[in-house]
């Protein structure tokens, strides 16, 4: 029997039956488009973390204050506290001969206000070199003035959501904007920077780094950031970075690690979390072989007598099991191929629903989500088709009649 007459004899008893068929079908369908969506979803999770990542600026080296283990590149937050401050950051960028930028920075959150508007904002302790590793220009007035870190001053940077809010969409420059206790003079509007790592950057402050401290009554920096020159020089800036500390603290009590090393181990991590999911998404596809199973020893019982008729006419044991199992399989196939419609369909109205986090299909996603699918096709319509080939002929047409 040839490859050709099998499919056809497939396609006739699947239309022979079309209650069950469909609901084998639907089985097999919601398990693809299972698969499909979860791998998307963890795939535009993966490139948005990437691309947040990467929004921090190229070639970057990061210290935080404390000795810290790491595994797989991630810092794990804990061990000693030691403060980072702002003469260590001084120390690195008039020692360093291969970091390009250095920034201290803090951190906190506080009330501004203006001219009897109110509003929580987040509060950015840094230097120019902030703005120049960030990529951030202002679109009206200045920068921070590129001076000593060491030296405060009260002066601040807005964003363009805090200049909307609070001043009305107007110019504010030179006016007094009051954060906490203190009054700050507006000296620059930032450009429209969006969000990056969870940070609406259009809703901040940035005032100079001492200044902040003080405003936050806190004696160590938050972080300190380091732009290398480029990046093959990244891990040579790293070692570099971890000398000038070591000597001045003694010890290496703080941690360093570089923007590419973060980005991989979040990347890693939500790899493993998109296999996983993909996988219990998977195993949903057993649930649809059984009831691709059911449907085929239903269709045996149905048709024995004509079982019988094909062995009579010298049909083989073989060419009957392996007719029942292609039925199996084209059951399969048509839901496979519906729930990759589906799946797809699924993506687009999820893109059109959650436009910054869209979902990425992966062509190995669809090709494995229909290889799982025809394979529980194979595995799940053998018992129906050894038992259609076990059948005595005379029994069957007897059965039959």
């Amino acid at each position: 029997m040839r490859t050709a007459d099998l499919i056809s004899l497939a396609i006739g008893a699947v239309r022979a039956h079309r209650v069950r068929t469909t609901l084998a079908v639907s089985g097999t369908a919601v398990g693809v488009a299972s698969v499909i969506l979860l791998i998307s979803l963890g795939e535009g999770a993966r490139a948005y973390v990437s691309n947040q990542f990467m929004s921090l600026g190229s070639n970057l080296v990061i210290v935080i204050p404390g000795k810290t283990e790491t595994t797989g590149g991630l810092p794990l937050i804990g061990g000693t506290t030691r403060e980072l401050t702002i003469d260590d950051a001084f120390a690195i960028r008039r020692s360093s001969l291969k970091a390009r930028w250095v920034a201290p920075v803090s951190l906190g959150q506080a009330s501004a206000r203006y001219a009897g508007k109110g509003r929580s904002i987040t509060v950015i302790g840094a230097t120019r070199d902030y703005f120049e590793m960030r990529d951030m220009d202002v679109a009206t007035g200045q920068t921070l003035p590129d001076t000593d870190p060491r030296r405060g001053a009260r002066v601040a940077v807005i964003g363009r959501t805090v200049q909307r809010e609070l001043f009305s969409g107007s110019n504010p420059l030179g006016r007094t904007l009051r954060i906490g206790e203190w009054r700050f003079r507006v000296i620059g509007v930032l450009q429209r920077k969006g969000t990056s790592l969870g940070m609406d950057m259009d809703d901040v402050v940035i005032v100079p780094v001492l200044t902040a401290m003080k405003l936050f009554n806190r004696e160590g920096l938050y972080r300190i950031l380091i732009e290398a020159g480029a990046f093959q020089e990244m891990e040579n800036t790293k070692e570099e970075v971890k000398r000038i500390l070591t000597d001045r603290h003694g010890e290496e009590d703080f941690t360093i690690f570089t923007e590419g090393a973060l980005s991989s181990a979040f990347g890693d991590i939500l790899r493993a979390l998109t296999l996983a999911l993909g996988g219990i998404a998977a195993v949903s596809l057993s649930v649809a072989g059984i009831g691709v199973m059911n449907v085929m020893l239903v269709s045996v019982s149905e048709r024995t007598s004509e079982i019988g008729l094909w062995k009579a006419l010298g049909a083989k044991r073989a060419q009957i099991l392996l007719a029942f199992i292609t039925e199996a399989v084209v059951i399969s196939g048509i839901g496979a191929l519906v729930g990759v419609i589906l799946g797809l369909l699924g993506n687009w109205i999820l893109i059109r629903v959650i436009p910054a986090l869209p979902p990425i299909t992966p062509a190995w996603a669809i090709l494995s989500a229909i290889g799982v699918a025809m394979s529980v096709g194979v595995v799940f319509g053998v018992l129906p088709a050894r038992r259609a080939a076990a059948i005595p002929a005379v029994d069957a047409l007897r059965k039959g009649r």
